[in-house]
């Protein structure tokens, strides 16, 4: 199994890059699942064919399909969705505007998650190829598994023993209603569960991979290197960078306009920095078409323009990648053991990186992102001594804290 997401600033392309990816795997016999978790789908647009709910063929060995989030939401929130419209009702509010309040925010993001999971479970494809939502949407939707998990396997406990205690005295003043009972409590630990099989499916880089698409414009490459650092945070591969509409050079040499020399020119910058900015990742190109790549036959000239003719390179293949998170016993022999956290942060300044404990948990906060890491055993019984932030990386340093640690 290969999952491939590709997401970049809206307007992009990537749903073009997508959908020429996911022929281009099909074409070399792969059986491929071609899924937009887009709000705005443009899966059909781009193919030029219809695109429903669920998985059709598209072409031969290919599938797509558009979830459709509110019958996502109608099939896996009936239990907790009954208890928030009695909830709602009985605080006045009338049953249809009840229905509307329980529509959550982010839910969209969640259910779209488990069904690629419950795809991926399926085991009819070889490839699943995500055509996503521009990155502010795709870097809250991959943060979400295990934040929301997070919050759910130590806050529901609490809770739940506390309806437990409450809800013979709510019963006595005749409101049993408004505490959930056992059911959705239940509801509500299948999700976080399933939430942790989406982050282990989609954080194992020998399975998933991140495709960041882009244009050679200044806004837009920025946007690209912070979701790049953001990624890595999150525990996520990113394997390629596609870089789309490149303005082409006259092949006999002949004269250009100023206007297209200066936008040549300018892209070239770009196109620089991005090589300099993603060094280690393939930058694939992509020229700009007199028009919109629209149906099968134009999307798989892309594709050749992506990866070669077929045979050509192999969009499915693994990149070999350093761990994300290293752990390092850096003590000198015969004195007090001492180690170091490291954690790949691609593009990061010192300025934008915080770090602070809590407990058994290290929080890290890079320009506004923020991930809770669950610290390894050994560092839990460890105090921290120092860090820094330099050449992509995040760099801890720990020594044993005498009061857990046993003396020699």
């Amino acid at each position: 199994m290969r999952i491939v997401l590709f997401t970049g600033k809206g307007g992009v392309g990537k749903t073009t890059t997508s959908v020429a990816t996911a022929l281009r795997l099909a074409d070399r016999g792969l059986k491929t699942l071609l899924v937009s978790t887009d709000a705005a789908h443009s899966l059909a647009d781009a193919l030029g064919v219809p695109v429903g709910s669920e998985p059709t063929e598209l072409a031969a060995g290919l599938d797509g399909v558009q979830l459709d989030s509110q019958l996502n939401f109608e099939a896996a929130w009936v239990e907790i969705g009954r208890y928030l419209v009695d909830l709602l009702s009985q605080s006045g509010i009338d049953p249809i505007t009840a229905e509307e309040l329980t529509v959550l925010p982010g839910i969209e993001e969640v259910l779209a998650l488990l069904a690629v999971r419950e795809f991926a479970d399926r085991g009819r494809w070889d490839a699943i190829v995500l055509d996503c939502a521009p990155t502010a949407e795709t870097l809250r939707l991959l943060a979400l598994p295990e934040a929301l998990s997070w919050y759910l396997q130590r806050v529901l406990p609490v809770h739940r023993k506390l309806a437990r205690g409450i809800r013979p005295v709510a019963a006595l003043l005749g409101r049993p209603a408004v505490l959930p009972g056992d059911s959705v409590f239940a509801a509500i630990l299948r999700l976080a569960e399933e939430l942790t099989r989406v982050q282990a499916l989609l954080a194992d880089p020998a399975v998933t991979s991140v495709r960041l698409v882009l244009t050679p414009e200044a806004v837009v490459t920025a946007e690209a290197r912070r979701t790049f650092t953001a990624l890595a945070l999150y525990g996520y591969q990113v394997d390629e960078v596609i870089a789309n509409r490149i303005f082409p050079q006259p092949a006999d040499g002949s004269a250009v306009s100023a206007w297209q020399q200066s936008w040549v020119s300018a892209q070239d910058e770009q196109l620089r920095a991005i090589a300099e900015s993603f060094a280690g990742l393939p930058v694939r190109r992509l020229g700009y078409r007199p028009g919109e790549p629209v149906g099968l036959v134009e999307l798989r000239e892309v594709a050749t323009e992506l990866y070669g003719q077929l045979p050509g390179a192999d969009p499915a293949a693994v990149t070999e990648a350093g761990p994300l998170l290293e752990l390092a016993s850096v003590g000198p022999p015969g004195q007090s053991p001492q180690y170091q956290l490291s954690l790949n942060l691609p593009l990061a300044s010192q300025g934008e990186v915080s770090a602070s404990r809590t407990g058994d948990e290290l929080i890290v906060t890079v320009a506004g992102h923020r991930r809770v890491l669950a610290l390894p055993s050994v560092l839990r019984r460890c105090q921290v001594t120092g860090g820094s932030a330099a050449d992509g990386r995040l760099v801890l340093r720990f020594e044993p804290d005498p009061r857990f640690w046993p003396a020699p």
